[in-house]
């Protein structure tokens, strides 16, 4: 069998401050032509370092590659570089880069961009545009967008921009394509419609697929060989059954659910909640919530799911109190009242104390080590604060309305904290004025008891994020927003680009928060084995409706069903 990459004593090592990280440890591996590998592993474990040496983005220290005859060692020329990246193509999971654009002209870019050096839109009066055109429709075809060939980029889902981004990379004729965690973070739906596009792609044109990812059931469906890749090195290769088995043997036991009372205290309710969006582009209003009703019982984890545009973030956003409703009210139960987070109350920042959020796309500051982090979000959420905040903002001419945007603006993540700050006429500064941080000893203090439900060494708080593995940034930030004992924890899919390993943990560590302190849970995920695992209950939403609410595992049933999602059943 032909040979289309070898990789041979590869090693890469980073230098992160005074000191050197080997990323990659003499990993020696072949590609076949036409065959589908896959990569798996812990995070950090060097598999997408490796995929960005194939491609041509990152150079390496010792070995050698050869793709199809083109061989590159340390010192290569640039040239070779250059030439390496024409024959490679990659596609990252957060990518979503099109023009916006009709679908196929997305396609007739890449082609024109092969002739010129650069993307742009050729004229149609060019000799060659109708063979170009029918080129790109033939790359369309071969990802099942053909009848989206005329559909602009803000109009497709998820999973269609993830088609059209894969017959763009087919248009630069690769010998090999890399894809790095494909639809990882997509839903059921969506993930299928990306793996049966690779598996029609491999089968039609024998394109060498090499790509990574965390999650076992894409692994089991698409892959012909898979390589288990940890600390740099190859563990074990083969059949993807095998070494998946072997891979998930380091998993921990799963944490027992805490039990909770059938009838329980509804601590939130959406009330009547309706709210849409007009797309100007295309005259028609999008994503309608029409009167959804349901409460949130205190003590339990609940799960939102639905496939990728049914609203979730939005409803989340909603019972945040980010954004608000059209019509209805976000009620969160405070002392013998209700306050609705969606209008003015001068209770609103006591309910806002009480809660915990955090987001999909998360971030730990690189400039502080965790313990001041702590500190920080201690200094806006712990006891006593809101009395503080009202004392200084009176002396500082700030109204109780503006001081209640102000505390609201804490929870945002930074960059909308950055524009709302600005709306207002302040600077970042203005909450350090009014949120001062914990000393350090009270903050180790409140620190230990959810370090130890985290099963997070206390030396983590001396330690920088960049210091810390992906399990431990992910528990550092759980921490930093457990810190202060929120009553209710809201969670935007945080996790998903977790491996399966990893991911384990933090399950057991939310079920420990949850049976330790109490704590009532609400969370987003695309994540059905993750949903199933640690949730009292789910909610399956679907253009903007609420579908099924009930047990995880009818309600994730019911969402697979409606879906026709077959590769997590794949035997």
């Amino acid at each position: 069998m032909t040979k289309m990459l070898q990789i041979n004593n590869l090693v890469k090592d980073y230098s992160i401050g005074s000191e050197k990280v080997r990323a990659l440890d003499g990993i020696s591996f072949d590609v076949n032509d036409g065959e589908i590998v896959g990569l798996i592993g812990r995070s950090g474990g060097g598999k997408s370092t490796l995929l960005n040496i194939v491609r041509g983005t990152e150079t390496f220290d010792e070995g050698a590659l050869n793709l199809d005859g083109l061989e590159m060692v340390p010192d290569s020329p640039e040239e070779l570089l250059v030439e390496l990246r024409r024959h490679t193509a990659i596609h990252l999971q957060r990518s979503f880069a099109l023009w916006s654009d009709y679908a196929v002209n997305d396609v007739i870019r890449k082609i024109y961009s092969l002739k010129i050096g650069y993307e742009e839109m050729p004229s149609t009066d060019l000799p060659n545009y109708d063979d170009m055109l029918e080129e790109a429709m033939g790359y369309l075809r071969m990802v099942g967008m053909e009848d989206k060939a005329r559909h602009i980029d803000y109009a497709l889902s998820g999973g269609e921009k993830q088609r059209v981004i894969i017959a763009r990379q087919l248009a630069k004729k690769p010998k090999i394509l890399l894809l790095d965690e494909p639809a990882t973070m997509a839903c059921p739906a969506t993930k299928q419609e990306m793996l049966d596009t690779i598996k029609k792609v491999n089968h039609e044109t024998g394109l060498t697929v090499l790509y990574a990812s965390h999650l076992p059931d894409i692994h089991t469906y698409l892959t012909d060989r898979l390589i288990w890749i940890e600390n740099g090195k190859i563990v074990s290769e083969g059949d993807p059954d095998s070494v998946i088995a072997d891979f998930l043997k380091g998993m921990s036991e799963p944490a027992p659910l805490s039990e909770v009372a059938s009838d329980g205290d509804v601590i939130i309710k959406m009330d009547d909640v309706s709210h849409s969006f007009y797309l100007v582009a295309l005259r028609a209003k999008t994503l309608v919530f029409d009167s959804v009703n349901f409460g949130i019982n205190k003590g339990e984890i609940t799960s939102i799911i639905g496939p990728s545009g049914a609203g979730k973030t939005v409803l989340w956003n909603i019972m945040s109190g980010f954004l608000f409703p059209k019509q209805g009210s976000v009620l969160y139960r405070q002392d013998d009242g209700w306050v609705d987070l969606s209008k003015y109350h001068k209770q609103r920042m006591a309910v806002r104390q009480k809660i915990g959020i955090m987001f999909q796309e998360f971030a730990l500051s690189p400039h502080e080590q965790v313990v001041d982090q702590l500190a920080f979000k201690l200094g806006v959420k712990g006891q006593h604060v809101i009395e503080i905040a009202k004392d200084r903002a009176a002396e500082l001419g700030i109204s109780d309305e503006v001081l209640d945007i102000l505390y609201q603006i804490v929870d945002m993540p930074e960059t909308g904290a950055k524009d709302k700050l600005g709306e207002l006429g302040y600077t970042p500064d203005i909450l350090h004025e009014l949120f001062p941080r914990f000393p350090r000893t009270e903050t180790i203090a409140y620190a230990e008891p959810i370090f130890r439900a985290l099963d997070l060494p206390m030396d983590v708080l001396d330690k920088y994020p960049q210091e810390l593995s992906g399990g431990e940034k992910v528990r550092a930030m759980l921490a930093i927003t457990l810190a202060h004992r929120p009553e209710i924890l809201l969670l935007d899919e945080p996790f998903g680009d977790l491996d399966p390993i990893t991911l384990r943990d933090v399950t057991n560590s939310l079920k420990r928060i949850n049976a330790e302190f109490g704590t009532t849970i609400v969370l987003i995920s695309h994540h059905l084995d993750f949903v199933r695992e640690v949730s009292h209950r789910a909610i399956l939403i679907e253009d903007g409706k609420l579908i099924a609410d009930g047990k995880p595992g009818p309600v994730c049933d019911e969402m697979l069903s409606r879906e026709g999602v077959t590769y997590m059943h794949h035997t």
